[in-house]
């Protein structure tokens, strides 16, 4: 990156609050602070923020700067947003003020070009922003994650297969990766400009990419620790290359 400031970065989670669950509340905290070293030796000043706890118009505020942007893991989107009914199998928890907020900051970011990763639930945000829809439950047999373990346990690995011709293959650089998921929901129909360029061996959608925007979705966790590769790092800097890009436009313009 060049310059004496370092781009921001906008590594945005669901809430930093979960007094309910401390065992969840500390593995979230090594995911978000791998994602966080990560980013930093990528180049990004990061700016951590909490959809819920800010709301719609902090979040928005907090991010109007923000070279690009990353939304993370966390609980499953409320099915009013994506037409779904509620009472399905695994339903937990659920962040209204998070959802909008989220949703609201993908939706600026595709009208902007910001560049963007989703991660997991954030991979389902960009989804639904764009006007797709969700598998509410793979069901109590999928191979997608642990059930019924301690949390730090529930990460399952799986090989994906890459479509060649994606930005992300030529990130990660090959057609196969190994990756570590723990998701019980999937992408169904694809929002608006959106494409599949990852698949598990059930034909689950792992990765969607915009066709014309620096917008990607990966549907597992590149900062669990059990993962045996880079990913994230190389996902940090495609991200960084892209907000170079973009950066140059707009000086251009």
């Amino acid at each position: 990156m060049q310059g004496h400031v370092s781009p921001m970065l906008a590594l945005v989670e669901v809430t930093r609050f979960r007094e309910d669950d401390q065992a969840y509340h500390e593995y979230v905290q090594i995911l978000i602070g791998r994602a966080i070293a990560a980013a930093e030796r990528a180049g990004w000043r990061v700016s951590r923020l909490a959809a819920q706890d800010l709301g719609t118009d902090a979040l928005l505020a907090s991010t109007d700067a923000a070279s690009a942007v990353v939304i993370m893991g966390g609980a499953d989107i409320d099915p009013l947003h994506y037409g779904g009914e509620t009472g399905y199998r695994g339903e937990g928890q659920h962040f209204a003020e998070a959802d909008r907020a989220q949703l609201a900051l993908a939706r600026r970011a595709a009208e902007r070009g910001t560049p963007l990763l989703g991660i997991c639930r954030g991979h389902q945000i960009i989804n639904v922003a764009l006007g797709g829809t969700l598998v509410q439950d793979l069901g109590s047999h999928s191979s997608h994650r642990n059930e019924d373990v301690p949390v730090d346990q529930i990460m399952t690995p799986h090989e994906v297969e890459l479509d060649p011709s994606s930005a992300l293959a030529f990130r990660l650089g090959g057609r196969r990766v190994q990756v570590q998921s723990a998701h019980h929901q999937s992408v169904d129909t694809l929002g608006a400009g959106l494409r599949a360029v990852a698949w598990a061996s059930d034909g689950t959608i792992e990765a969607i990419e915009h066709e014309t925007l620096p917008i990607t979705g990966v549907q597992w966790h590149p900062e669990d620790p059990g993962m045996v590769d880079d990913q994230l790092g190389l996902l940090l800097g495609g991200l960084a290359r892209e907000a170079e890009r973009a950066a140059a436009y707009s000086t251009a313009a």
